[in-house]
């Protein structure tokens, strides 16, 4: 029998706050309902390292008859919130799960209610409609319609969980890192080669940023960015499980997106799976696989498929972070203003996760402020290195606008 790990992560909803002694209730597919685990979260609102059972592992390295994932059922409930129930959560052999939860308060929701999320089928696993094919670059006349006079990456986007034409879909303002990640974990298997997985995260982001950057939808006087509709553009589920290996490579290229020369919108780069469905001069998900076993580079994978004058390219401007990375690693003996205002971001952050100690906001990186990195890294699943790198720097922004609720939709 072979296993995958699941980490669940529950904050309140309207403060962004973790949620100590939530219960976590657990049930498999294949046991009739039976509680297969069963544990409270802790201070940091988390319960980490839960083994479940999973499929072999080649069953996702090539396309097989056999699904490459089990299913669990999480059932989340603690005092104050309105329980919640996610069906459909995906495990992989080998790999690290993560559900991220927010909590509804109970003063808030509706009496005796309860939320409940079903995870449908992954897209290489289940039967959904072919992408229509689309201009890669979009002919935009001089009418003002674009807003945007350089690429940005947003804070949110607007997520109309349905074809376009479909007015009552319901739409969900979800932060782009976390919609890439939802994405890519709803098309691709976390289990294949990291080329291939960064290969797949610049296609799906750069296609996401093509129809922020031309306003596609709302210049059609559609109220949102993009769709959950295959046909259209990717699959996002609300709520779904995503996993550590794609969540990681999108940490650090989520300021990225495909180019080609004299272009200035990021180009859509569509793709299908090339398995069930063929699609020339795209990219092919399993032949991008195929590709990373070969020991080809992401961009190598790219210009297999989109040609030699692709390129990867990126933007300094991010929305709804309070400011840009400095562009060097911030570690012991760094000094200046970029690191006195990421003392003061983990020092806000300490008030929600007690377990990070606070320090001086004097500018000064020294001992205590490693160790509060540390600790920082070690409750948000980073690499314990006391170094602020690119993943840790956005992190701390991310998770300091969330607790401190400065964040505006924009």
């Amino acid at each position: 029998m072979e296993y995958g790990n699941l980490n669940i992560n529950v904050v309140s909803e309207n403060t962004s706050r973790p949620v100590e002694g939530a219960t976590i209730r657990i049930t498999g597919e294949n046991a009739q309902g039976r509680t297969i685990e069963e544990a409270r979260t802790n201070a940091q609102g988390q319960l980490n390292d839960i083994e479940l059972e999973a499929p072999p592992l080649e069953y996702s390295m090539n396309p097989s008859a056999d699904k490459p994932y089990s299913e669990y059922t999480i059932y989340i409930s603690a005092p104050g919130f309105e329980t919640t129930e996610v069906s459909g959560a995906e495990i992989f052999s080998g790999e690290t799960a993560i559900q991220d939860i927010s909590l509804i308060p109970a003063d808030t929701a509706e009496p005796d209610s309860a939320e409940l999320f079903v995870i449908p089928d992954h897209t290489l696993w289940g039967d959904y409609p072919p992408k229509i094919p689309e201009s890669e670059i979009k002919t935009v006349e001089e009418t003002g319609e674009i807003v945007l006079s350089r690429v940005v990456i947003p804070e949110f986007v607007v997520v109309h969980d349905g074809p376009p034409s479909d007015a009552n879909a319901k739409n969900y303002y979800v932060r782009y890192r976390d919609y890439i990640k939802n994405v890519a974990s709803s098309e691709i298997y976390s289990t294949w080669p990291e080329a291939t997985i960064q290969a797949n995260v610049l296609a799906i982001q750069s296609f996401t940023l093509n129809r922020v950057y031309t306003e596609w939808y709302r210049n059609k006087g559609y109220e949102f960015t993009i769709t959950t509709s295959t046909a259209y553009d990717h699959k996002w589920i609300p709520n779904r499980n995503v996993f550590e290996s794609i969540s990681a490579v999108v940490d650090e290229i989520f300021s990225n997106f495909l180019s080609r020369p004299d272009v200035q919108q990021p180009i859509l780069t569509q793709y299908c799976d090339g398995k069930n469905v063929s699609c020339p001069n795209w990219m092919s998900q399993w032949g991008s696989k195929s590709l990373g076993d070969q020991g080809y580079t992401a961009i190598e994978i790219l210009r297999n498929y989109y040609g030699d004058s692709i390129y990867i390219n990126e933007t300094e401007e991010i929305s709804g972070v309070p400011s840009s990375y400095p562009g060097t690693p911030l570690r012991q003996g760094s000094t200046g203003d970029k690191v006195r205002q990421m003392q003061r971001q983990l020092n806000v952050i300490a008030g929600a996760y007690p377990l990070i100690p606070k320090i001086a906001e004097d500018g000064i990186f020294g001992p205590r402020t490693e160790e509060a990195v540390k600790t920082f890294q070690r409750i948000f699943n980073l690499t314990q290195d006391g170094i602020v790198g690119f993943r840790t720097w956005y992190k701390i922004s991310q998770i300091y606008v969330g607790v401190s609720r400065i964040a505006e939709l924009v």
